[in-house]
């Protein structure tokens, strides 16, 4: 009777892998575009927000301005800018 049931769940496990394998594939583009679009405008809110623009979310975004730091210097390469700010700021 166990070997039954596992055999079920392995095989509804490898329809899982299969389903998400074949949706990942799919939309893999789609995913990784949007991703990168929120990821932006998240750092573009907490770029406001150091520059003292009124934020309607900050309270929340406060305690991430730390780890935009550290992917800033990415950022800016990717918009096509060498350099970013004043020496010293971020690169």
């Amino acid at each position: 009777m166990t070997s039954r049931w596992e055999r079920v769940r392995a095989a509804w496990r490898r329809v899982e892998e299969f389903h998400e394998a074949w949706f990942e594939t799919r939309w893999r583009h789609a995913l990784r575009r949007e991703a990168r679009t929120q990821q932006d405008t998240l750092r573009a809110l907490l770029l406001l927000e150091t520059l003292g623009v009124d934020d309607p979310v900050a309270y929340e975004t406060l305690d991430l301005i730390p780890y935009m730091v550290a992917d800033l210097h990415e950022w800016h390469l990717r918009m096509g800018r060498r350099e970013f700010g004043e020496p010293g700021v971020c690169c």
